[in-house]
């Protein structure tokens, strides 16, 4: 057995040349044998789904894994943006004003909002989730604990 997995950009890759040339792509790619997609961070839950919809109308019938990024550091979240093509909204934004020297209130906060975009998914039909630790398991560990997912 062997399972393919492959990238995908709710928010359109920045080297597409359109919304709906970065979608033949990834088609593409699960016609060559990809099996399993999982999606650049995001925090915009609407575009994901939004981008969900758009693959099935294109024939991609492979799980659309959301990649979910629990932010503890905002200034190299707008870093990453910024090379990712990934929209920072506002609410975003305001969420981490202030809290430079707080590390300890930043995970709060990062753990809250993935807590809430992974519930909201989980309404929608979203069974599986990845998570960007970027090296800070600790934070995804606690954050999965609240959920109810647990070590066996």
């Amino acid at each position: 057995d062997l399972d393919i997995s492959v990238a995908a950009y709710p928010e359109v890759h920045p080297e597409a040349k359109s919304a709906q040339a970065d979608l033949i792509n990834l088609k593409r790619k699960i016609d060559a044998g990809a099996n399993h997609v999982i999606t650049q961070f995001f925090f915009d839950v609407e575009s994901y789904l939004r981008f969900r919809d758009r693959c099935v109308m294109m024939g991609i019938d492979v799980e659309i894994v959301p990649g979910i990024l629990p932010v503890t550091n905002f200034k190299q979240l707008t870093k990453m943006a910024q090379v990712t093509n990934v929209k920072i909204p506002s609410w975003l934004s305001k969420m981490y004003e202030g809290l430079d020297d707080d590390q300890g209130t930043r995970n709060l906060v990062a753990a809250s909002i993935a807590i809430d975009m992974v519930k909201v998914l989980s309404r929608e039909g979203v069974k599986d989730f990845h998570f960007y630790t970027l090296n800070r398991s600790e934070l995804t560990y606690a954050i999965c604990h609240i959920l109810g997912v647990r070590p066996r």
